[in-house]
């Protein structure tokens, strides 16, 4: 089996509530889209971002294969909220919303 030639785009990101009191880890192969959806949810009421009115980036890792960054994805997901703090706090030490700087 081939895999298609080129560079293929994944990103694992980290979003917050303007008051940063809840996070949410996602995955997704186009970053600006997917942050259109969070900060534009009427079709999605009733998802996650949207119940928590959370859109506003703080952390993202750039991957090239899809596989890897399910699981990159996955095991942020099982981590205790001090250890992603200390994750985001090494990529935004000020917890800037970084919405547009991508």
């Amino acid at each position: 089996m081939h895999k298609t030639l080129g560079t293929h785009n994944y990103y694992v990101y980290i979003l917050t509530n303007k008051i940063k009191t809840v996070l949410y880890i996602g995955v997704t192969n186009n970053l600006n889209e997917r942050l259109y959806y969070h900060q534009n949810p009427e079709a999605h009421s009733k998802a996650f971002t949207a119940k928590y009115k959370c859109s506003y980036l703080l952390y993202w890792e750039h991957f090239t294969d899809a596989d890897i960054a399910i699981a990159r994805e996955k095991e942020i997901k099982k981590w205790r909220r001090e250890k992603k703090d200390k994750l985001i706090s090494g990529f935004n030490p000020d917890w800037k919303f970084l919405n547009d700087k991508i």
